[in-house]
């Protein structure tokens, strides 16, 4: 597993460059220290940080996208304006309104589900299976549930939460949102990267990772939002998985 490497896309296929260390001078403002990796998007660099949980930046031809930001994972009040800020849900650790404002300038689109864009008071409601452009990338809503007895309480199907599919490019990533394997998986066409939620008793266990990530077939999986499930386990079940690198990063 490389950490914050430079990887290319060739023959729709992303293959490790080399590794690159992640000093101050590359590092988003408000985010020093945190890990990211870049990739070649085929129409320019796209940066991933990982700021921990779900909270993710994306910084793709001068703008800056704020996935699930959370005040445990950043003061963002040092962090640069958004451009565009997606939320999956309305739980706390990925819907913060005080986050959101500190990130909101005039012109920022904020994107969430019906049920989030009413406990916020704003913002654009973004229907499974919609897509919209902002800030140079395309955006598509896509179901994200509990399927296992006992736990649909607290993702159920009928809140219609959201993950979502961001182009960037070439380039397609799937954030999933909190979610477990469910039908709607085997629909989600071609993903180059896919972050995918791994903790009890909210989302994933690792053969549930494991099994996600055998429908899906991302080049490159990410578990996130994972808190203190046991990675390697995770990893041992992925080894030998052709055509799917694994990669850990600071995403308790």
């Amino acid at each position: 597993m490389t950490r914050n490497g430079i990887f290319a896309k060739t023959s729709f296929a992303l293959s490790a460059l080399f590794a690159l260390a992640a000093p101050a001078a590359f590092a988003l403002d408000g985010a020093e220290g945190k890990e990211f990796d870049s990739f070649d998007t085929g129409r320019g660099e796209l940066k991933i940080t990982f700021l921990g949980h779900a909270s993710l930046v994306l910084e793709f031809g001068g703008r800056l996208i704020y996935i699930d930001p959370v005040k445990q994972y950043g003061d963002f009040s040092k962090f640069p304006k958004a451009d565009l800020v997606l939320v999956t849900h309305e739980h706390g650790d990925h819907l913060d309104a005080g986050s959101i404002a500190a990130l909101k300038a005039a012109s920022t689109r904020i994107v969430l589900n019906e049920s989030s864009r009413r406990k916020l008071g704003g913002g654009e409601a973004l229907e499974h299976g919609k897509v919209l452009e902002a800030a140079g990338v395309s955006v598509k809503a896509v179901p994200a549930y509990n399927v296992t007895a006992g736990r649909t309480n607290y993702h159920p199907r009928d809140r219609r939460d959201n993950g979502y599919i961001v182009t960037v490019g070439d380039l397609r990533i799937y954030v999933a949102g909190d979610t477990e394997v469910i039908p709607e998986m085997a629909d989600l066409g071609h993903i180059d990267v896919a972050f995918l939620p791994m903790n009890l008793p909210f989302t994933m266990t690792p053969d549930q990772v494991a099994t996600a990530a055998r429908t899906i077939k991302p080049k490159i999986l990410y578990p996130y939002h994972f808190g203190t499930t046991d990675t390697s386990l995770l990893t041992k079940l992925m080894e030998g998985e052709k055509g799917i690198e694994l990669r850990l990063r600071k995403l308790q």
